[in-house]
C-alpha cells in the first residue's frame, strides 16, 4: 500500500539538524528564531476562564461551537476588524488554524484535476493541503495568472507567513475580484493581523475589500499569537455561510470539535484587546533590538511590514546564511521552506524571550 505521506515533502525542519546542534554548541547556549511558538505567558484571564469552565463540560461540545463563542468571533470581526455584518452561519471555530489549512481543500471537495494556488512565498502547509488532496498547486502572487489557471482554491496571507509582507485594500480587493470571476473560493490567512507594524493589515472581509458580501470568501484567525494560547488550538473561520455550512457539515462528519473549555476561553480572549496591545508592546521591542542589530550586521531587511519575523538576506545562498547564524549560536529558518524563490533570505523570529533576544543582538554585533 501507497501511504499518503509519500505524496508529501521531507518536514522541513529536519533539514536544520546540524544548525541546531551547531547553534546548540554556542558556550552561552542557543538563541532559537527559527520557530514562531509563542514563550511569553497565558493571559491571566485565559486561566481563569479555563479554569471556572473545566468542571462543566462532561458532554461532547459542538463543531459549530458555543452560541456565547459565535457571537464573540462576530464582535471581535465587526469591532477590531470592520467586517461587513455577520450572522452565526458566517462563523465557524476550528482546532487551530493549521488543521485547517491542511485539510481545507480536502473538506471543500478539491481534488485531483483540480488547481489550488499559493504565493510565491508561502507558509508550506498550504501546498501540503493541495497535495492531500490530490490537487496541483501554482504558485502565484499575480490575481491574474491565478484566475487563468480556474482554480477552486486560492490561498491569500496578510500579514503574511514568512516575509510579513501586507497587502492593502485595493490588492486585496484584485484577490476577490479574481477568485469570483472563476468562482473559486478564496481563502484569507488573517492570523498574524494583530501585527502591522510599518502598515495597517486590512481584512477580506472589510466592506470596502470585499464589496460588501462575503460570499466566496473565507478569512482565517487563530488566537495563538494573537493571545499566546498556541497549546489551547483556537481558532476560528469567517465568511461565505455557503461556504462554512459545507465545512460544518463535512467537519462534523469527522468530529472536529474544539474543546469545550477552550471555547470558554476564546471567548473571554475574543472581547479583550489589553492583553494583546501588551504582547504587541513585547514584540515590537524585540524588533527594535533585531531589525538595527542585522542590518549592523550586513543583513537587508525586505518587507517584514508585519507578524512576528524579520525576512533578511545576505545576498547569499540561505543555507550559507544559517550556519553563519549557527556559528553565533543563533539558528534561522532557511527561506527555502516557503519556496523556490526564496532561497537567498531567512526567516527570523520575534518569539524568543527578551533575554534570548538580547543575546542575538549582542551576538550580531
Amino acid at each position: 500500500m501507497t501511504g499518503l505521506s509519500g505524496r508529501l515533502p521531507d518536514f522541513p525542519w529536519d533539514t536544520i539538524a546540524g544548525a541546531r546542534d551547531r547553534a546548540r554548541a554556542h558556550p552561552d547556549g542557543i538563541c532559537d528564531l527559527s520557530v514562531g511558538t509563542p514563550v511569553d505567558p497565558v493571559p491571566q484571564l485565559a486561566l481563569d476562564a479555563l479554569a471556572a469552565s473545566a468542571s462543566g463540560w462532561a458532554g461532547y461540545p459542538t463543531v459549530w461551537g458555543t452560541p456565547a463563542l459565535r457571537e464573540a468571533i462576530r464582535g471581535y470581526l465587526e469591532g477590531r476588524w470592520s467586517s461587513v455584518p455577520l450572522g452565526d452561519s458566517n462563523v465557524l471555530p476550528v482546532i487551530g488554524t493549521k488543521e485547517l489549512v491542511a485539510h481545507l481543500p480536502l473538506q471543500l471537495g478539491v481534488g485531483p484535476g483540480d488547481t489550488v494556488v499559493i504565493p510565491t512565498t508561502a507558509y508550506p502547509t498550504y501546498a501540503v493541503g493541495a497535495r492531500i488532496a490530490g490537487a496541483e498547486v501554482l504558485a502565484t502572487d499575480d490575481p491574474v495568472e491565478a484566475a487563468a489557471a480556474r482554480p477552486r482554491l486560492i490561498w491569500i496571507n496578510s500579514p503574511a507567513n514568512p516575509h510579513g509582507a501586507i497587502l492593502g485594500a485595493d490588492a486585496l480587493r484584485a484577490w476577490v475580484d479574481a477568485a469570483r470571476s472563476v468562482g473559486a473560493v478564496l481563502a484569507s490567512d488573517e492570523c498574524y493581523g494583530e501585527f502591522g507594524w510599518d502598515a495597517e493589515p486590512v481584512s477580506v472581509l472589510h466592506p470596502d475589500v470585499c464589496g460588501g458580501t462575503p460570499e466566496g470568501l473565507i478569512a482565517a484567525h487563530s488566537l495563538s499569537k494573537r493571545s499566546n494560547v498556541a497549546g489551547y488550538r483556537a481558532g476560528f473561520l469567517a465568511g461565505c455561510s455557503t461556504l462554512l455550512g459545507e465545512l460544518l457539515e463535512v467537519r462534523k462528519h469527522s468530529g472536529l470539535m474544539v474543546p469545550g473549555p477552550v471555547q470558554d476561553a476564546m471567548v473571554v480572549l475574543l472581547g479583550d484587546h489589553d492583553h494583546v496591545a501588551e504582547q504587541r508592546g513585547r514584540y515590537l521591542a524585540r524588533r527594535a533590538v533585531l531589525k538595527p542589530a542585522l542590518e549592523a550586521a550586513g543583513f537587508r531587511i525586505d518587507h517584514s511590514e508585519g507578524s512576528l519575523y524579520l525576512w533578511a538576506t545576505r545576498g547569499e545562498d540561505c543555507r550559507a546564511t544559517v550556519d553563519w547564524l549557527a556559528d553565533r549560536g543563533i539558528l534561522a529558518a532557511p527561506g527555502d521552506f516557503y519556496g523556490a524563490v526564496s532561497g537567498r533570505h531567512v526567516r527570523i523570529a520575534l518569539t524568543a524571550s527578551d533575554e534570548r533576544i538580547a543575546a542575538a543582538g549582542s551576538r550580531l554585533g
